[in-house]
Order: C-alpha cells, then structure tokens, then sequence
C-alpha cells in the first residue's frame, strides 16, 4: 500500500488565522522550531465531527507553550473557533487534529528571543475499524533503552516537540524487532509510559498507574481514571518498579491516538486482556460517542 504523504494532500490547513491550500501551508527551512525544537503541539480526536475535551487540550497548548517560554498569540476560545472551521472545511466527521505553535525564522541561533510565534492547525480523517472485541487482542511491547528524562533536565510537563526524539527511536527500534510499540521507563528506572502512551496496570482487581512526575499526564489517562472511579474500581497513582509486571495480570494503553490499547506483552512479562480492560474500552468508547456497527467492524477486520 503506497502511502499518501502529508504535504501533498487536498483540503485546507489554518495558518496563523487563515485558512490555506493543503500544499501552501509550510515553512522555512531556516525556522527556528525545526533546528532546535522549539515548538509545542496536540493531538486530538474528532468523533462526530466535535473535538473530544478539545478546550482541555487547547489549554494544554497554551501551558506547553508557557513553559518554553513563550506565548501563543490567539486564545483558546479563537483556537477552539479554529479548529471547528478547519473540521468544517475538510469535511471531518471521525478524524485527528493537529495544532502546533513554534518559533519563526527571524533569528537563528540558540537565543530566538524576537522570532515570531506561528500556529497551525491541520485534520484529518481517522476513522475507527475494529470493535472493543477486536482491539482486546492486544499488543506487544519491548523496553526501551532511552528513559524519559528527569523534570530538571528538560520541560517534561510540556508536549514539546524535542521530547519526543527518543520515543521516535523508541518506536523505531521496536518495530525493527517486532514489536508494536516501547515501554520506557524514567531516569530512576521505574515504569513511565510508552512512546505516546500513558500505562495502566491491574493487580488482584486494582487499577496501579505511575505518577507522572516527569512525563504528561494525558488527557485521556485522566479520562480513564474518572471511568475506572465511576465503576467503583480502586485507582493508585504511584512509583512503579518494572518486576511488578511479574504479579500484574492486565496491562492496557490510554492515549489520544491509543484511545484504551490493551497489551498482552512486555519484553518477557506476559498478560491476558481481562474483564476491567474490556469494561474500560467500552466505556471509553462510550463516552467519547462512539457507537460500534458490528457488521462493519467484521468486514474490516477480515480485510
């Protein structure tokens, strides 16, 4: 299957407050967020055509953008407003946005003090193929030999563009070994996240989770906790040393992307999808508004 590159699509990107052809949206080869990672970005999922928490995630932009020191020139109810024109243009019904904000080209250098702040915000379709029964399969992951770095080493609170080097060589390496994604773990060697995917583990029938202390606490990750806490089931945010995985019997995934991915390894640690994952795709599915057509998810899973 050939794949469709990203800079040559139909339909419309906004672009520092206007709508533009697909094709024209780029910048600079000289920009300084391409040479030294000085942007911020989300990733958000569209279901029936309305953003999912899409306020949270705008205001996550925001506070990214803060810690690395600079400041976004539209609000977040103008961001919102774009967004939805950007949806509206494109036609989105069930996709994924992409806003970014990132330093210009007006300086280059480490110092990029007067360089213009530009955002952009690209869609588009991603439409949902498997039922909750499909995805409890379950996926493989290898451990990673790169660790999230500690919160004084780098802005870890903030989705920065530069943080995620590592989970692309994280990934990167995994895949090459056969695997679908990476466990990393942090600069103490305790459990953090996979490359862009928060971590939940299930012992004797309670919810463990690491605190994220040097990693973003995902939108979706708070999501699932609420739903776990709604069904009555006990949820511990704590330190988590990689040998637990031995007396751990579900482990699953929450991301934008991931939405709730169950995982049936981690390097030599085995699981079986069980009851609270299951109960937790479903809800999950249920509150972002999906409903399922069987029919159609057995025809996609057959091809």
């Amino acid at each position: 299957m050939s794949l469709v590159p990203f800079d040559d699509r139909d339909g419309t990107i906004w672009v520092n407050g206007d709508l533009v052809p697909w094709r024209d949206a780029k910048v600079h080869v000289l920009t300084h967020g391409l040479h030294y990672g000085s942007g911020v970005f989300e990733g958000e999922r569209v279901y029936g055509g309305k953003v999912f928490k899409l306020t949270e995630h705008t205001e996550r932009l925001h506070f990214s953008a803060e810690i690395l020191g600079f400041k976004i020139p539209y609000s977040v109810a103008e961001l919102n407003a774009a967004t939805q024109k950007v949806l509206d243009s494109n036609a989105i019904v069930d996709g994924y946005v992409r806003p970014i904000a990132w330093r210009g080209s007006e300086m280059m250098g480490v110092s990029a003090q007067k360089n213009r702040i530009n955002v952009a915000i690209a869609a588009w379709q991603w439409p949902s193929y498997f039922s909750p029964e499909a995805r409890l399969a379950g996926i493989r992951l290898t451990i990673s030999k790169w660790r999230r770095p500690a919160p004084d080493t780098a802005p870890t609170q903030s989705k920065a563009a530069g943080l995620y080097m590592i989970c692309t060589m994280s990934k990167h390496d995994a895949e090459n070994n056969g695997y679908d994604d990476a466990l990393m773990l942090d600069y103490r060697g305790q459990v953090a996240e996979a490359t862009g995917a928060n971590i939940f583990l299930v012992q004797d029938g309670v919810l463990h989770t690491p605190k994220p202390d040097c990693f973003l606490d995902g939108i979706t990750r708070r999501t699932v906790i609420d739903l776990a806490k709604r069904r009555g089931f006990e949820v511990v945010e704590r330190a988590i040393q990689p040998e637990e995985f031995a007396k751990t019997q579900e482990v699953f995934l929450t991301g934008t992307a991931a939405e709730v991915t169950p995982v049936r390894q981690i390097g030599d640690w085995t699981f079986t999808p069980g009851a609270i994952t299951k109960t937790l795709v479903e809800d999950y599915d249920k509150e972002v508004g999906r409903t399922h057509d069987k029919a159609a998810s057995a025809r996609n899973s057959a091809s």
